[in-house]
């Protein structure tokens, strides 16, 4: 069945089962990923543009990495290296790249709509990898990938996402994606982190005390506190930030035998997190979200594209 989406920019255009279809297919080139050579020739032929004008470690290796096992080839900038340092528009770059005949964008920038105005000035397909504090679909979608593999589904499963809930372009694609499969989703900060609307996001529980909902939990989602987007003092230090929302071991006692602990990357050590609980060999599934990244990036630029045979052959 061919999947009905050109764009991934806006989790809340995906239904559940186009959400189920990505995961699948997910799982299934892990198997790849397992492999000793890992590479196949479903997107042999494509061309990607990798657009990141803002910096990135995790979306940026993993999406290029995704690209290289699908047999693409890769156009990467951004930042620096582009014309739009010398005032060049993002529309007069996007029609540069059209001149190229390319088939899709992956888009990371500072201003929020930049991937949905890219969207609107070329033929090719395009990705949201980050933007400003809007979304990160890609990023909430490996999260639901972790939480599967770990939880074995979604429906009533209690989601906690912890700390900079204002600043968080996660959170802007998370929450609805976990409403969107039927999860209860809980927003825990300060009041000075919480945004003036929350349920919007799909938030159905607002709480300024970890301590009193973390026994509720099946999973903790913790965030890092977004210092470089951040106006103000929005709470008085991060020592005193850290002791009533960190992650601690003294704060283990109350947590779910089973619960599990996510963080998008990357972590802030002492903040958020202690290294106890950063590092815990049952709870903490950060790696995991990792290597999933490189999985569902594939599967999105396979279903995207439409990639050819079942996109497994070797």
């Amino acid at each position: 069945m061919a999947f009905d989406h050109k764009h991934l920019i806006d989790i809340r255009e995906y239904s559940d089962s186009d959400i189920w279809k990505i995961l699948e297919t997910a799982k299934a080139f892990s198997a790849v990923n397992e492999r000793a050579i890992k590479k196949v020739p479903t997107l042999k032929g494509k061309t990607i543009v990798n657009m990141f004008n803002e910096p990135s470690t995790r979306t940026r290796s993993s999406f290029e990495l995704a690209e290289k096992r699908l047999s693409a080839d890769s156009l990467n900038f951004g930042g620096s290296s582009t014309s739009t340092v010398k005032g060049e528009s993002l529309i007069d770059t996007v029609m540069t790249l059209n001149s190229y005949k390319i088939d899709m964008v992956v888009v990371r920038d500072k201003h929020a709509g930049a991937p949905y105005i890219v969207s609107q000035h070329t033929p090719a397909g395009v990705i949201d990898a980050g933007d400003g504090k809007h979304g990160h679909p890609t990023q909430a979608l490996l999260d639901l990938y972790t939480i599967w593999q770990h939880k074995g589904g979604f429906e009533g499963m209690k989601v906690g996402i912890v700390g900079d809930i204002s600043h968080s372009r996660v959170v802007g694609s998370l929450a609805p994606a976990l409403k969107i499969m039927g999860a209860e989703v809980f927003a825990i900060a300060p009041g000075t982190l919480i945004p003036p609307a929350p349920e919007v996001l799909g938030v159905d529980h607002v709480s300024n005390s970890l301590d009193d909902v973390l026994p509720e939990l099946d999973v903790v989602y913790m965030l890092r506190i977004q210092r470089e987007r951040l106006e103000g003092a929005p709470f008085p230090s991060l020592r005193e930030y850290h002791n009533l929302f960190g992650l601690t071991r003294a704060r283990e006692r109350l947590m779910k035998p089973d619960a599990i602990v996510c963080h998008p990357g990357p972590i802030n050590r002492g903040v958020e997190f202690d290294s106890y609980m950063a590092d815990h060999p049952q709870r903490s599934v950060i790696l995991d979200q990792v290597y999933a990244g490189i999985c569902v990036r594939m599967a999105a630029l396979y279903l995207l594209l439409g990639g050819s045979d079942n996109g497994l052959s070797a």
